[in-house]
């Protein structure tokens, strides 16, 4: 135990006070205690209307199909009205780029609430918590549980906790799954035990992964696997606001009769009641300042205000502030970091809306024939090529094959064809070009496809035509 005493508990020693251990540092299990506070109710609502999102909207349908679905067999990916495809890659690059600048928005702004309110890992460690309590009870019982000898009650118990976690990883993992194959007939398939051999395997793995790290690892992704916990230090300042406990009012501590005022002990506000620490999901004790391993989800801040409540004192001792308010200064809310951060996250979601609405809803690629050149009967120079061209837009289209500026060229093949929506249609053609003309060996060219409707739908590809050195 002594190579688990840090600077904090060496000074208590020294002051004659208590040495207490926070469940992280002690290693076993943190079995966190149920409470109820403003934050608490936020974290829920926000949390609900997430899981709505993620175990809902599989299940909505659009003109026949499924509104969100990522079809990998078709290499294409549908979002309601809308279809991408890999060409358009370049757009989930984008949106990955503005959610990475967003988090560090909000880190700068209120430290780790990501964490807290939002992060996947926090909301199914929460639920898998809740599970816990319906089948073990709170947080006592829980522990006397550990304690105690395995007996049928025990087992029972244990049991009935194991499968409501598997019940939320399969539901997890079903979900989740239901993105990249049809919800609807993979929720059939598995509720009659007849998944196809690659459903089972995905759905397998999910449901492991989820089972293991929210109900197993739980606060151990957070501290040793997540590298979010590890860089959010150098991205917070002195006005970010964090969750923390005021010292100077709350030194100090130590328990006292609910009907004596600080001032009348010589203590502080803080009652040294723990429970604090006894509602932490990661085991810390918020009072030892802010640490790498808080995850800033106000779990802290509504138990201290509950017992402020019941001691009739001011709420706010452990609350979300900054270290300079802390202080006694003014937070500063206009800051040149935040306001960078705020003003290229502006600017890329522009950026990404018009590159959204201007998105092209066709898809041309040229790919020249292998061979260098053929001659035709006339003498003429003929160069072979396939164009790939896929029509994105949600009805169907009358596409017409051109060349700009085709000069002394001469296509042949396929000009006109219809492509129902989301159609991908290989195309073979030729151009030629007349013996007389005199061109170095490659010359560039480029094709265009053209929504007959919609002359403004067009897009266009560079490729080249190789001639004769001697030409």
């Amino acid at each position: 135990m002594t190579d688990r005493i840090d600077a904090r508990l060496i000074d208590t020693i020294n002051h004659h006070q208590p040495v207490r251990i926070t469940p992280a540092q002690a290693g076993g299990p943190i079995h966190t205690r149920s409470f109820f506070g403003r934050w608490r109710t936020a974290r829920l609502i926000g949390t609900g209307g997430l899981l709505l999102l993620f175990f809902g909207t599989a299940w909505l349908n659009w003109n026949g199909r499924q509104a969100v679905l990522w079809d990998l067999a078709g290499r294409k990916f549908h979002i309601f009205g809308a279809t991408y495809w890999p060409q358009d890659f370049i757009l989930l690059s984008a949106l990955l780029i503005i959610a990475a600048f967003g988090l560090f928005f909000i880190t700068v702004l209120a430290g780790r609430v990501w964490c807290g309110y939002a992060c996947p890992q926090s909301v199914w460690t929460w639920m898998f918590m809740w599970a816990e309590k319906v089948s073990e009870g709170d947080r006592g019982q829980r522990i006397k549980l550990d304690a105690a000898p395995w007996s049928l009650q025990k087992l029972i118990r244990r049991g009935a906790k194991h499968l409501l976690w598997l019940a939320i990883s399969l539901a997890t993992a079903t979900a989740f799954v239901g993105y990249f194959t049809p919800v609807r007939e993979l929720t059939s398939d598995l509720l009659s035990l007849e998944p196809g051999l690659g459903a089972a395997f995905w759905l397998a793995c999910f449901t492991l992964a989820t089972y293991i790290n929210a109900g197993w690892l739980r606060e151990q992704i957070c501290l040793h696997m997540c590298p979010y916990s590890r860089f959010q230090s150098v991205m917070i300042d002195s006005d970010t606001l964090t969750v923390a406990y005021d010292s100077a009012r709350g030194e100090n501590r130590g328990p006292r009769r609910k009907d004596s005022l600080p001032r009348e002990t010589g203590l502080g506000d803080c009652i040294d009641c723990t429970v604090c620490v006894q509602v932490c999901p990661t085991g810390i004790d918020i009072r030892d300042g802010l640490q790498l391993n808080c995850i800033g989800c106000g779990a802290c801040a509504d138990a201290c205000d509950s017992i402020m409540d019941k001691m009739g004192y001011a709420r706010g001792l452990v609350r979300y502030t900054s270290e300079r308010a802390l202080a006694g200064g003014r937070t500063r809310w206009l800051r040149p970091r935040l306001l960078g951060y705020a003003g290229v996250l502006l600017v890329m979601i522009g950026a990404l809306i018009w590159a959204l609405a201007e998105r092209p809803l066709l898809s041309l690629n040229v790919t020249r024939d292998r061979g260098l050149y053929t001659r035709t009967v006339d003498g003429d120079i003929e160069n072979s090529y396939s164009l790939k061209i896929i029509n994105k837009a949600q009805d169907s289209r009358r596409l017409l094959i051109t060349l700009e500026n085709p000069g002394a060229f001469h296509l042949q093949g396929p000009r006109a064809l219809t492509l129902q929506p989301g159609e991908i249609r290989d195309v073979l053609l030729s151009v030629s070009l007349p013996a007389s003309t005199r061109l170095t060996e490659v010359a560039p060219l480029r094709f265009k496809v053209v929504d007959a409707d919609d002359p403004d739908n067009q897009v266009q590809t560079q490729s080249t035509f190789l001639v004769p050195q001697a030409l």
